[in-house]
């Protein structure tokens, strides 16, 4: 503050007044203003610009500019199918590496088809159906090389859970078609999210709440495997912890001990194979058969042995053959017509946030691009289709795309092989899996989720955002002792409850000047940051309209009489006469926004104080011209940087030169 005190302050810049040229201290020529309002570029763009923001932010239109009409409709063709972009360029030496990827991921696909099945109340058949048809389906429309398609845990409980809500007795006939009008409508739902390009949506749903929602699924799923794995027949239909846990031991005259050997055994060797395949990244392939491996030898001890004539219950008979159509089972109208709907919705954005954010993470592992709209496109054709073909809700899957990718996968054509074992497997191998044990899917079921409890990433956002923490104990808490439908409601409350408070109550700073700089910043973040006597210095961190307006009105207010207290007691005694409102991370106001900086204007003239804005965006000066803001204000009063707006205007009448 001391050098600013000194007679060399005579020789900073004077104002820079808007739409008018300045003179140069050196030259004497005219030099254009740096501040400028843009012009008004009419209604169209002022509509279409936000919208073309919103839905084609990934300027997935570029490539079919300044092409001819036949150019145009070729590239459309590969963009609407991928597969016939990338398989005339296909690479012989590709194909090794894709074949022992789709073996590999069909070794563990079948073992955890015939468990997931089992989760969602629903065939096992069922679970091999839809790693059969979808998979072809994706490899020709999806984006991703990695993505391994199948039917995952998450949704399967969620599946089943909402099903036997509707109808409690999964041997019920009408149990099978409303898993296959949910699956339907979830497809028809992706669908049109991607037609009109609404994957944002899907963002909605915070990371946080995301880890915590797993975590809390997880448990549940293990929870409710101990019905296989310790052979109880009479098992609550509930999913939350207490529940689970009394029927577990309030029968424990059921529990048959040959079943638990064998389950505990198999589920001991699943996760020591599982730590081998994430502490030697080469013997991946150990955890990627195990599934498989457990299946076999379980099934010959079994079937050798007859223990299922001790109690052991098993798989049983399933049918031989590939997918049977389906489309005449699907509800179209009646009772369940509603309640297929109801939960085609809620699975498909639950499969659709899991589906995108793994293809997301392996794209920028290996660097490409993966377009979200065209993914959810091709996840809900791939559904619509499934469910015609006898298959339930289907997504990329955890497990499944980390061992293709650890494989080394090169394209999609991993999902055609892995589909065309399965498909070997429906034609001929079914009867095998006749005598396999249900402890042993449990047991699969079981290794397979503790893989979705992330404690590492609950812990970092624990030290990153306490709040976001909050939400993902939530999120747990709502699966672990109520339900996953309960649990998933928590965590999209929570997850609209925090967009809420930050667009209603944004971040605002009073700043003060670094020493020795010219920079301001947060007094808060910077305690020796000084504070300039009779000016006041506010930012603004977001865009201004009707749902916070009446937020930064009002801590404007506050700001101001807190500073005219502390001018009027502070050691200088230099009562407020400036308040600079700092607006460049203001990207648009509304007309709710520009009303309020009316009152505020009108404010600050009854206490004889002067409003400046500094560095107002191109958005904002635009809607502050138009309504006549500036007029009101004076366009002597804007500046192009706090820093401009005190050295030229202010300090030459708050302090002796």
């Amino acid at each position: 503050m001391a050098a600013l005190t000194t007679s060399k302050t005579r020789e900073l810049p004077l104002p820079f007044p808007l739409m008018q040229p300045r003179t140069s201290s050196r030259s004497g020529k005219k030099e254009k203003e740096l501040v400028n309002i843009p012009p008004n570029n009419g209604l169209v763009h002022d509509v279409t610009g936000p919208i073309k923001e919103i839905f084609f932010y990934d300027e997935s239109l570029r490539q079919f500019q300044n092409q001819t009409p036949g150019k145009r409709a070729f590239l459309l063709l590969k963009y609407a199918v991928p597969i016939l972009d990338w398989l005339p360029r296909y690479k012989p030496r590709w194909f090794p590496s894709d074949l022992v990827a789709g073996l590999t991921i069909a070794s563990l696909a079948v073992p955890q088809d015939l468990g997931y099945a089992k989760l969602a109340g629903l065939p096992p058949v069922s679970g091999l159906y839809s790693s059969f048809v979808p998979p072809l389906i994706y490899a020709a429309l999806g984006s991703s090389r990695h993505i391994a398609i199948g039917p995952v845990a998450v949704v399967s409980i969620l599946l089943g859970t909402l099903l036997k809500n509707e109808i409690s007795d999964t041997n019920d006939p009408n149990y099978l078609r409303l898993a296959l009008t949910a699956n339907f409508f979830a497809g028809v739902v992706q669908a049109a999210v991607g037609f009109i390009r609404l994957g944002f949506v899907i963002y909605f749903l915070s990371h946080a709440t995301i880890v915590g929602f797993m975590a809390g699924a997880a448990i549940t799923i293990g929870l409710q495997q101990l019905k296989g794995l310790l052979g109880i027949t009479n098992f609550t239909t509930k999913t939350g912890i207490i529940p689970v846990l009394r029927s577990v031991f309030t029968e424990t005259k059921q529990w048959n001990w040959q079943t638990i050997v064998i389950g505990v055994c198999f589920l001991i060797f699943l996760l020591i194979t599982k730590q081998i395949g994430k502490r030697w990244k080469k013997l991946f392939w150990v955890s990627a058969i195990a599934p498989l491996f457990s299946v076999i030898v379980s099934t010959v001890i079994v079937s050798q042995a007859r223990l299922d004539k001790d109690g052991v219950a098993i798989v049983g008979h399933i049918p031989k053959g590939i997918n049977p159509r389906s489309a005449h089972q699907i509800f179209f109208s009646g009772h369940y017509l509603a309640a297929g709907a109801k939960i085609g919705i809620v699975t498909a954005f639950i499969a659709l946030t899991e589906g995108i954010a793994i293809g997301r993470t392996f794209a920028t592992l290996k660097d490409y691009r993966l377009d979200g709209n065209k993914e959810i496109l091709s996840f809900g054709i791939m559904n619509i289709i499934g469910s015609l073909t006898s298959c339930y809700t289907t997504t990329g899957s955890f497990s499944r795309s980390a061992v293709n990718f650890a494989s080394g996968v090169e394209t999609a054509l991993s999902n055609i092989i892995m589909s065309l074992v399965v498909m070997v497997v429906l034609l001929a191998l079914t009867p095998l899996f006749k005598y396999t044990p249900s402890c042993i899917l449990s047991a699969i079921i079981i290794a397979a989720v503790t893989g979705l409890i992330d404690v590492k990433a609950a812990y970092h956002i624990w030290k990153v955002d306490k709040v976001d923490f909050l939400a993902l104990l939530g999120a747990f808490f709502g699966v672990f002792f109520v339900s996953v439908e309960i649990g998933l409601l928590i965590a999209v409350c929570i997850s609209a409850l925090k967009i809420i408070v930050h667009v209603i109550a944004p971040h605002t700073a009073v700043l003060g000047k670094i020493p020795g700089t010219n920079i301001y910043r947060n007094v808060l973040q910077y305690p020796d940051a000084t504070r300039i006597p009779g000016i006041l210095l506010v930012r603004i961190d977001a865009a201004i309209y009707f749902a916070n307006t009446n937020y930064i009105i009002e801590r404007l207010k506050r700001y101001v009489n807190s500073e005219k207290e502390y001018s009027s007691t502070g050691p200088n005694s230099v009562p407020l006469q400036y308040v600079i409102l700092e607006l460049s991370p203001v990207m648009s106001i509304d007309s709710t926004a520009v009303g309020g900086l009316e009152e505020i204007l009108g404010i600050l003239k009854r206490q004889n104080i002067q409003l400046a804005l500094a560095n107002p965006g191109s958005e904002v000066l635009k809607r502050l011209k138009s309504s006549g803001f500036i007029e009101h204000l004076g366009q002597e009063w804007i500046f192009l940087t706090a820093g401009e707006d005190i050295k030229s205007k202010l300090l030459a009448t708050l302090l002796p030169l």
